[in-house]
């Protein structure tokens, strides 16, 4: 089978080096560095832990608060640090106040002590906001799974969350999507690959988050912009990868919903890492819903 497509489907970590992004002026700039005093001692430069509701959670923020632009907050897939987002992170640190963390059993943060769902996913996301955002204005930037966590939990928090940006993110009714485009009665590679899947979702997986299918919530008039991978890459699971393409395509379209003000797009040349393969488009997706918001 091939492991890109598990990568996709399961939101598992994916090998190989993070593609850099460009950012002349900060050449020399590490997100990943230790935080170092400022002037304000209450702004997190480089990386540190917080405390967030008794856990410990790693968080990396970069960039200066500029007027009234919002806060980036940056969201890895499953099993991704926030190292993954590191280049994505500078690049967009020239102009932008910009924050990523590692959720519970990702990265260097706490391991979670028992099963997790959204509400306690976004209990940990409001502690780190509550961190490096206060009060200004947040736009959430999603891949895979940490896309699905930003869709659900923007609804909830229009008071703060003005703007959002799904990389493929995992679709509202993931569950389905895999059942409906691979039946029971699958064999090989394919029947490897829904009970994989299916597993994940029941909370297999490093933050022992169970995801559910749900219905989608709106989050009002927020610009939000919807990325789905262009390169046909899940087509290589035998017989049924044409249908997962269709379902995959299917479930992006849903995050449409979350706002009257949603964009959907494809980047031709990416598979599921789409800030990794056309980082480019990542970074323009998120500059224009900042500018939106700024605006």
């Amino acid at each position: 089978m091939n492991r890109t497509v598990a990568i996709a489907l399961c939101c598992a970590v994916a090998g190989g080096a993070l593609t850099a992004c460009s950012g002349g002026s900060l050449e020399n700039w590490d997100p990943l560095a230790p935080a170092t005093p400022e002037a304000d001692a209450d702004l997190i430069s480089g990386t540190q832990k917080i405390d967030v509701a008794g856990s410990s959670v790693n968080v990396s923020c970069s960039g200066d608060p500029a007027g009234d632009r919002p806060v980036i907050v940056l969201l890895p897939g499953a099993g991704d640090g926030l190292d993954k987002m590191a280049a994505l992170q500078k690049t967009l640190s020239e102009k932008n106040r910009v924050c990523a963390y590692d959720r519970l059993g990702a990265g260097a943060s706490d391991q979670p002590d028992a099963p997790q769902d959204f509400t306690a996913t976004g209990k940990i996301l409001t502690g780190v906001l509550d961190r490096v955002a206060g009060d200004a204005p947040v736009v959430l930037a999603g891949h895979s799974l940490g896309g699905l966590i930003a869709a659900r939990y923007a609804p909830g928090h229009q008071d703060r969350v003005k703007g959002v940006v799904l990389m493929d993110a995992t679709s509202p009714t993931m569950t389905a999507d895999i059942t409906t485009a691979i039946p029971e009665s699958a064999t090989g590679p394919a029947a490897e690959l829904r009970a994989q899947n299916l597993a994940v979702l029941q909370g297999n997986n490093p933050e022992k988050l169970v995801i559910p299918d749900g219905k989608v919530r709106s989050a009002g008039d927020i610009p939000v912009e919807v990325i789905q991978h262009g390169k046909q890459y899940l087509a290589a699971v035998p017989e049924y990868g044409p249908r997962l393409e269709k379902a995959w395509s299917a479930g992006q379209r849903k995050w449409l919903a979350l706002s009257s003000r949603s964009k959907l797009s494809t980047a031709t040349d990416s598979e599921h890492y789409i800030y990794v393969d056309q980082p480019d488009v990542a970074v323009k997706a998120i500059q224009r819903v900042t500018s939106q918001i700024a605006g």
